[in-house]
């Protein structure tokens, strides 16, 4: 298994708008071979100070995939071009982190 944290970067006044069609996409996406979790979240004001705080134009995505090649099939699938295409002008760049239980 690995898990993936995935950051995106949306342009001011988007979140709304972005989230919106990623959650439209994610039923296509957990019905995808070895997808064991996909979801969108957004950053909680904890006051913790190791969080540094809230980025407010951030939609992070927690992921876990049965394997590499699944994430990287995830990737390719058609819903998938379909929504990066959808939200293209909404965003500004993703970061990813991909790990694996130890």
């Amino acid at each position: 298994m690995i898990n993936v944290i995935a950051s995106i970067q949306v342009k001011p006044g988007q979140v709304e708008p972005f989230l919106k069609i990623f959650k439209a996409n994610v039923p296509a996406v957990l019905a995808e071979a070895g997808c064991i979790r996909y979801e969108p979240t957004l950053d909680v004001d904890t006051g913790l100070p190791p969080q540094g705080g809230v980025r407010p134009n951030v939609v992070t995505i927690v992921e876990a995939w049965e394997s590499l090649d699944h994430l990287k099939a995830h990737l390719v699938a058609p819903h998938m071009k379909a929504y990066k295409e959808a939200t293209k002008d909404m965003t500004t760049g993703v970061t990813l982190m991909v790990t694996e239980p130890v």
